[in-house]
């Protein structure tokens, strides 16, 4: 058994383990509730708790678990409830009797509204609901904030399509995820990766296609890619034979529909793109396919513009139904370094500002897309909002008089749409005719909604 990922009674934080001991007696049901309080992004996509669910609860413990987990916390200085476990383990064969709730992946939210509640089914287990706290927490916030940059990226570019290119046809190809090397596991990958093709269909992380079909049913390829040249490849020529070295990338890839993406700034970009425009250009004109060139290195709002400028000196721009200039279709950019949300947009308005279109361009984004952000970005919490003591419901809260920004929700808590159709978290007992858009995922051990990209993806569409 690997311990770190298998054994769910230690995927806590260590207090954790002594919290069973510190609710007032009687306490049967504890209600919590997980939301987003503020951060960058206006539009919140929730995405994540899906795979999460299959690939932590829907195994049972055993008794080797609870043993190797009584060792370690013991150890470790907590106290350890392995009474309760044990009654876990013999009254529900083994799974978690909780039940989690949560609006549909790939839900466009906002920050302040509910986006699941947790609560215990078994009143013995009282304790369980903030002992999952961790890993339920961790479920949602990774997933949604990476989903939710990725969907601002897109509205950016969508932004700067629609007004200088004919259509969007291209959109969903127009952010690369570079980000695999620069995540913290081959988990964040698979997670993150995934989050990002909520929104597009261009990616080199390969973890993120395993994901989408092992937990989101998706059979067709959700995600593409291209051959591309790296740093290495071209350098290993030497600076003597570069040529050499784009001359082989052109023979070995390009062709009749087909793209292939090389780095040309490894020593002069200036006189890479005089190559590829002189030396290279019949054998481009007439492949049928697309060279995409990236020029990665320097500032990239100057870079990119002068890239434009330098191709269109040497191949030429037809203008489109916008007025905005094209290059011809055998010739693209992509920028891949120094990419963020700000630097996308400051790419494509400075590029409209000189005639461009947009649609020229693609980006690649690495650890800014997938690493670079924490719990904080999108100032997530989880939360008990209301427990249940000797048969009563009461609400419970915190209300910080040093930062009344962390007051939490009070009571069993649903979102609805209201009357102007804003989305408002409110109590249960005042539903009324409302349609709660929390819905139940997971309950004892069982799955009950089991969607697919597709459907997250149409509920995530621009």
């Amino acid at each position: 058994m690997n311990t770190l990922f298998d054994n769910c009674i230690l995927n806590t934080d260590s207090y954790k383990s002594s919290h069973f001991l510190q609710y007032p007696p009687g306490t049967q049901f504890v209600s919590s509730y997980i939301e987003s309080r503020g951060g960058d992004y206006p539009k919140i996509v929730f995405f994540g708790l899906q795979m999460f669910i299959k690939s932590y609860l829907l195994q049972p413990i055993t008794a080797a678990m609870i043993t190797e987990a009584e060792q370690i916390l013991l150890a470790h200085g907590v106290p350890f409830n392995r009474v309760g476990w044990e009654h876990i383990l013999t009254a529900h064969a083994g799974f978690l009797p909780i039940q989690i709730d949560a609006i549909p992946e790939g839900m466009l939210t906002e920050s302040s509204q509910i986006m699941a509640q947790v609560v215990n089914t078994d009143p013995r287990c009282f304790w369980l609901t903030s002992y999952l706290e961790t890993m339920l927490l961790r479920a949602c916030w990774y997933g949604t904030t990476v989903a939710s940059r990725s969907y601002r990226c897109k509205e950016v570019i969508a932004h700067y399509l629609s007004e200088t290119a004919d259509n969007l046809n291209g959109l969903a190809f127009k952010l690369h995820d570079f980000g695999a090397r620069g995540v913290s596991s081959y988990e964040s990958a698979a997670i993150s990766g995934l989050a990002h093709l909520v929104n597009f269909k261009s990616t080199d992380t390969l973890a993120a296609i395993l994901a989408a079909k092992r937990y989101y049913h998706e059979s067709a390829m959700p995600a593409f890619s291209i051959p591309a040249a790296e740093h290495s490849t071209i350098t290993a020529w030497g600076r003597d034979l570069e040529k050499e070295a784009y001359r082989n990338m052109l023979t070995q890839f390009l062709g009749k529909d087909k793209l292939v993406a090389v780095v040309s700034d490894s020593y002069n970009l200036w006189q890479a793109l005089e190559m590829w425009g002189t030396e290279f250009k019949s054998t481009i004109e007439n492949s049928q396919g697309t060279l995409v060139i990236r020029p990665d290195s320097g500032d990239p709002v100057e870079i990119v513009l002068k890239t434009m400028q330098k191709l269109e000196s040497l191949f030429g721009c037809s203008t489109n139904s916008k007025g905005y200039k094209m290059l011809p279709p055998c010739v693209r950019v992509i920028q891949g370094d120094g990419v963020t949300i700000d630097s996308i947009g400051e790419i494509l308005h400075t590029l409209k500002d000189a005639g461009f279109s947009a649609d020229n361009l693609a980006f690649g984004m690495g650890a800014g897309l997938l690493q670079k952000l924490d719990r904080d970005t999108l100032k997530f919490a989880m939360k008990a909002s209301a427990v249940q003591i000797n048969g009563q419901w009461q609400d419970v809260y915190k209300d910080p008089i040093t930062d009344h920004g962390k007051q939490s929700k009070r009571g069993r808590l649903a979102l609805i749409r209201n009357g102007a159709g804003r989305l408002e978290t409110i109590g249960v007992s005042d539903l009324g005719m409302h349609t709660n858009l929390l819905r139940p995922v997971y309950r004892n051990g069982k799955l009950l909604v089991d969607d697919t990209l597709s459907d997250i993806r149409e509920r995530a569409a621009i």
